[in-house]
C-alpha cells in the first residue's frame, strides 16, 4: 500500500505542479501570451480587444468615486505593483544572503548590469537626440528575467551552474536599475501629502520589522490599504511602493537551523510513540497538538521574505506577467506601413540598444572589470559564453514593455517601440541560444 494516498484530482494538479516547478515554464507561458496578444491585435475581434482594457474599474462610495482607472490602468499600476513587490524580495534576498551579499562576487554581475543600462540608452540617445521620442531612452535598459532563464534553461545541465547564477545576478541589478529609472525619470507630477503619507506608513512597516513582528498581515495591510495607495494617488509611480515595502519584510529566522533540527526531532520522536486514532483519516488531539508545534516551529525557521516570494512567484510568473503581457504586447500589423516604422528612430533605437547596446555593455564592462583586477571570472565562464549570456540579456519584453507604457502616450511611438522590443527579443533570444548551445557543445568534446 502507498504511504502516501492518491485523489482523482492529483492526475489534475501533478502535471499542473510539475510545470510550475520547472524554471523554463514562466518564459513559455510568456511567450504563449505574447502571440495570443498579437494574433488578437491582428484579428477581427481586434476592436472589442482594445476596447475592453479601456472600460473603467474603481471604488465607489457613498461621496461619490474614488480611485476609478481604466482596466489597462489597474493592470500596469495595480497588478504590475505586485510583480514589482516580488522583485522587492528577490532584490532583498539577494542582497542579505545571495550572489549579492559578498562584494567579491557581487561586483562582476554589477559591472555587467551596468554596461548593459548605460549602453544602450546611449544608443538610443544618439538616434533620438530630442522631441517626444527621446523619453524612451530607458526602454532598451531592461532585461526579462524570465524569458532570458528560460532560454538559458532549455540547455539543461550543458551550461555551467555559475552562467545560470552569473545571468540571474545581472539581471536582479538590471532590475533595480530599472526600478530607479523610473522612480527618478517616468514619475508625474508629485502630490508631497499623498508621499508623506505613504512615506509614514513604510516607517511603521520597518519599526515594525525591528520590533520583530512577522505577521505577514500586518505588513499586507499597511503596504496595500497605506503605501501602495498613497503612492498611487502621490504621482510617483505605485511600483516603487511596492519594491520599498518589500524592503520592509523581515528576512531573518526566529529560531536557528541547528536549533530547528533539534526541535522538530523531538517533534516526530513524540509524534510517533503517540497511540495512533483507530479511525482511519483522522488523528488524536496529541497528534494534532505535536503538529501544531511543528508548524510554529517550521514558521520561525522560516524567514517571511522567503515565505512571501516563495508563495507569490507562481502567481506572479503564471498570472500577472502573462496578463500583462496580454495588455501590453500587442501589435497590430494590418495597418502599418513598412515605411511608418522608421518615420522616427524609435524601432531603431529601442532595437539596436538592445540588441547591440546590450552585448557590448555586458560583455565590454564584464571584461573591464576582470582586466582592472576589479573581479575575476566565475568558473566555466570565457569571452564566448559571456557573450551568449549578452545576447540573452538582450531579451526585454516585459520590463521594456512597461517602461514603454510610462515613456510614451503618442500610440505611433509605443507601436514602433514595440517592435524593436520584439525584434530585438527574438533576435538576441535565438543567437543566444546558439552561441551557448555550441558553446556547450566544445565544453563536453
Amino acid at each position: 500500500m502507498s504511504a502516501t494516498r492518491k485523489f482523482p484530482i492529483d492526475k489534475v494538479v501533478q502535471p499542473i505542479q510539475s510545470f510550475i516547478a520547472q524554471e523554463k515554464s514562466g518564459g513559455l507561458v510568456l511567450g504563449l501570451s505574447v502571440i495570443v496578444a498579437m494574433i488578437l491585435a491582428n484579428s477581427p475581434w481586434a476592436e472589442e480587444y482594445h476596447h475592453f482594457f479601456e472600460h473603467k474599474l474603481g471604488l465607489y462610495f457613498d461621496g461619490g468615486i474614488a480611485l476609478e482607472y481604466s482596466i489597462h490602468h489597474w493592470i500596469n499600476d495595480g497588478l504590475m505593483a505586485i510583480f514589482f513587490f516580488v522583485v522587492g524580495l528577490e532584490l532583498k534576498r539577494e542582497i542579505v544572503a545571495g550572489e549579492l551579499s559578498n562584494p567579491r562576487k557581487a561586483m562582476l554581475p554589477i559591472f555587467a548590469a551596468i554596461g548593459g543600462m548605460v549602453v544602450p540608452a546611449l544608443i538610443y540617445l544618439s538616434l533620438n537626440p530630442s522631441g517626444d521620442a527621446h523619453h524612451g531612452w530607458g526602454i532598451p535598459m531592461a532585461t526579462d528575467i524570465a524569458f532570458a532563464l528560460g532560454v538559458l534553461y532549455l540547455l539543461g545541465n550543458r551550461i555551467p551552474l555559475t552562467l545560470k547564477v552569473f545571468l540571474t545576478a545581472l539581471a536582479i541589478v538590471d532590475d533595480l536599475g530599472a526600478v530607479l529609472v523610473i522612480a527618478f525619470f517616468y514619475t508625474s507630477e508629485i502630490s508631497m501629502v499623498s508621499l508623506v503619507f505613504g512615506l509614514s506608513f513604510l516607517l511603521i512597516m520597518y519599526v515594525g520589522n525591528k520590533l520583530g513582528i512577522r505577521n505577514i498581515l500586518f505588513y499586507g495591510i499597511l503596504g496595500i490599504l497605506g503605501v501602495w495607495t498613497s503612492f498611487l494617488v502621490s504621482g510617483v509611480h505605485a511600483t516603487i511602493a511596492a519594491v520599498l515595502a518589500a524592503f520592509t519584510i523581515p528576512a531573518d529566522v526566529k529560531i536557528r537551523e541547528n536549533y530547528y533540527i533539534e526541535k522538530i526531532q523531538g517533534y516526530l520522536n513524540r509524534f510517533k510513540n503517540l497511540d495512533p486514532n483507530n479511525a482511519i483519516s483522522t488523528l488524536t488531539n496529541e497528534q494534532l497538538h505535536v503538529l501544531e508545534k511543528v508548524k510554529k516551529a517550521t514558521d520561525h525557521a522560516t524567514p517571511p521574505l522567503q515565505k512571501l516570494e516563495h508563495a507569490m512567484h507562481p502567481f506572479v510568473t503564471f498570472v500577472i506577467i502573462p496578463i500583462f503581457a496580454l495588455a501590453n504586447a500587442s501589435v497590430s500589423l494590418i495597418d502599418i506601413e513598412f515605411d511608418q516604422i522608421f518615420e522616427t528612430n524609435v524601432a531603431l533605437g529601442v532595437a539596436l540598444g538592445l540588441l547591440i547596446g546590450k552585448v557590448v555593455g555586458v560583455v565590454g564592462f564584464t571584461w573591464l572589470a576582470v582586466k582592472m583586477k576589479i573581479a575575476v571570472f566565475p568558473d566555466g565562464m570565457n569571452l564566448r559564453n559571456l557573450f551568449g549570456l549578452g545576447l540573452l540579456a538582450s531579451i526585454g519584453f516585459t520590463m521594456s514593455l512597461f517602461i514603454t507604457s510610462l515613456a510614451f502616450r503618442h500610440p505611433e511611438y509605443m507601436t514602433q517601440a514595440k517592435i524593436g522590443i520584439f525584434t530585438a527579443s527574438i533576435v538576441g533570444g535565438i543567437l543566444g541560444y546558439w552561441v551557448l548551445s555550441r558553446e556547450s557543445r566544445k565544453a563536453t568534446t
